[in-house]
């Protein structure tokens, strides 16, 4: 018989955003029962505890929010959800400061005890707060000590495949998960549901988040008939780590190597940054440093290995390694030495801007749903400003917290989930347990990863677009069709399988998305149409699933709230 448990609030993610938002709903309403469910071990995935750089945030009384806003609004080319992006920086401030007195971490100082701030691309001020190169593992590993003080039980290794829902459709009762470790299916219903699973655009063949990562909580937000927002809005990390053969190929070299000034080149030894951005070279926003450097590579000008090339060397061995001892190390363990000599690099996937839309209590368009985090869309707009990711779980897992601790002191009722649904469910997600004949998930992925990376990635075009959505939906039929040999043990090429459901929604969602949008902006980049025409784009591209499984589009203007185009298009970093 299927296990079930039925809870106040069901958290889906082990991140910062999860964490912290489990934090502040106890504190707030410690009597309430709270469960975690994580693909990983405690503390030990996702994205928040790779974060290399830091968080930004105003602190010094030389910067504002006003200049965090405005540098936010700009790098997001316009088309961000201001009330989100306000919130954002005028939470930052207290969030991180609680960071230290409510979860313990302790961030880097300057001599005189100040937090110290570092510089990173597109931002008006230094305010970038780290713990020096390794500021994800300080942030999760506080955070983690902290659920595990006030006793949250948390379900390792169990991952969530699908949302819930009431007869309507319309009520979200809590999650199918399964538990990777048995290889059983479980149910969890819960009066809240807190999706906060982080992104992790993995569906590339270059990408920075950890292997565990799928897009899992976008794709289910989308299955169960959320909104979701500019979708085709996908970051391109510039500096990913070329490591043939290797799963780590695309981890980060991060913002902050290049905010303390290291250089890039590309095969013919030309400092090319100079010709692209000349203002600000190598400390431009993310968006033009990977197009850029894509574009050096495809035209010929890439180094041996592939790629381009970083380059810190002249700052000073003794200096980079200071500064930047996890970055080093990682680099030496594939025999690179960051400190002397440059170090190949390519754009790597990074980072979704889109996500569920959500009000300024993190509510999701279905009742009952809450997200945060980087499976949420509209702080960014079209580009994150690097440093703003984990400041964006952070301040919205603490948000989150505390709204949904609001909205149990009304309502702890649980909605019964539709009758027969979860028999359905589970029955369809066992049939390539029971198939043979079908094609290896293994091969499924690389197709997803290749098809995204050429007709989806860093520079699109109407016809490879056009293209990529047909092969989708196929490669969703060989999903379909797939064979996974049975197994009574932790079953990994099952989770493969698993893996590419979510791949494949996430794949139709951006190129339909990005079809809209006939012009280059931020993270989009057309060759078809190069220039960014704030004439034409200043909309929000927003779907939902169809009847037919494929996405309902609709573009509605952006809505200026607080600080008007003029404003943002004459805001200079």
């Amino acid at each position: 018989m299927m296990q079930t448990h039925k809870v106040d609030l069901l958290i889906l993610g082990m991140g910062a955003a999860a964490e912290l938002a489990a934090i502040y709903a106890h504190d707030a309403s410690p009597s309430l029962n709270i469960l975690i469910a994580s693909k990983a071990l405690k503390g030990k995935g996702g994205c928040s505890r790779m974060v290399q750089g830091g968080f930004n945030v105003v602190l010094s009384p030389d910067d504002s929010h006003e200049k965090h806003l405005m540098d936010t609004l700009k790098g997001g080319q316009y088309i961000n959800n201001q009330d989100l992006a306000k919130q954002l920086v005028e939470e930052g401030t207290p969030t991180v400061k609680e960071l230290e007195t409510v979860c313990g971490c302790f961030f880097d100082r300057f001599p005189d005890g100040r937090v110290h701030q570092k510089p990173f691309a597109g931002q008006s001020f230094d305010r970038t707060v780290h713990r020096g190169d390794l500021t994800g593992i300080e942030i999760i590993s506080r955070t983690t000590e902290q659920v595990f003080k006030r006793r949250i039980p948390v379900l390792e290794e169990t991952r969530a495949v699908e949302l819930l829902l009431d007869s309507t459709g319309k009520t979200v009762t809590g999650a199918l998960l399964y538990d990777m470790r048995r290889c059983e299916f479980l149910v969890v219903e819960a009066a809240a549901t807190l999706v906060a699973t982080g992104g992790g655009p993995t569906q590339y063949r270059f990408h920075a988040p950890g292997p565990e990562k799928s897009a899992d909580g976008i794709a289910m937000l989308y299955r169960a008939g959320a909104r979701m927002r500019d979708m085709e809005m996908i970051q391109f990390h510039p500096t990913g780590l070329i490591v043939p053969g290797s799963v780590v190929a695309g981890a980060l070299l991060e913002e902050g190597l290049r905010g303390a000034g290291a250089h890039l080149y590309n095969g013919e030894g030309e400092r090319y940054m100079q010709r692209y951005a000349p203002d600000v070279a190598e400390r431009a926003t993310r968006d033009v440093v990977s197009r850029s450097a894509y574009m050096e590579m495809m035209a010929g000008r890439a180094c041996p290995e592939g790629g381009v090339h970083i380059d810190a060397a002249h700052m000073g061995a003794d200096f980079v390694l200071k500064a930047f001892p996890g970055m080093a190390e990682r680099c030496a363990q594939f025999g690179y030495d960051l400190a002397r000599g440059r170090v190949p690099v390519s754009p790597t996937a990074h980072f979704f801007m889109g996500g569920a839309e959500i009000d300024t209590d993190c509510r999701a368009s279905l009742n009952k749903l809450f997200v945060a985090g980087e499976d949420a869309g509209g702080v960014h707009g079209a580009n994150r400003l690097g440093g703003n990711g984990i400041a964006e779980s952070c301040v919205y897992g603490r948000l989150a917290g505390k709204s949904l601790a609001r909205f149990l002191a009304t309502d702890r009722s649980i909605t019964k989930t539709a009758p027969g649904l979860v028999k359905s469910l589970v029955a369809r997600l066992q049939e390539p347990l029971l198939r043979t004949g079908g094609r290896s998930p293994l091969e499924i992925r690389h197709d997803i990863q290749e098809t995204n990376w050429l007709k989806v990635g860093i520079i699109r075009n109407k016809k490879d677009m056009e293209e990529a959505i047909p092969i989708f939906r196929s490669l969703g039929d060989d999903v379909e069709r797939a064979s996974v040999s049975e197994s009574n043990a932790c079953n990994m090429i099952y989770n493969v399988w698993l893996d590419t459901r979510s791949m494949i929604d996430v794949s139709i969602m951006a190129a339909t998305s990005a079809l809209l949008r006939d012009e280059t902006r931020g993270a989009h980049t057309r060759l078809d149409f190069p220039e960014q025409r704030d004439d034409y784009g200043l909309f929000n591209t927003f779907l939902w699933r169809g009847e037919d499984g494929m996405p309902v589009t609709e573009k509605k203007p952006v809505e200026f709230t607080h600080k008007s185009l003029e404003a943002c298009q004459k805001w200079k970093k």
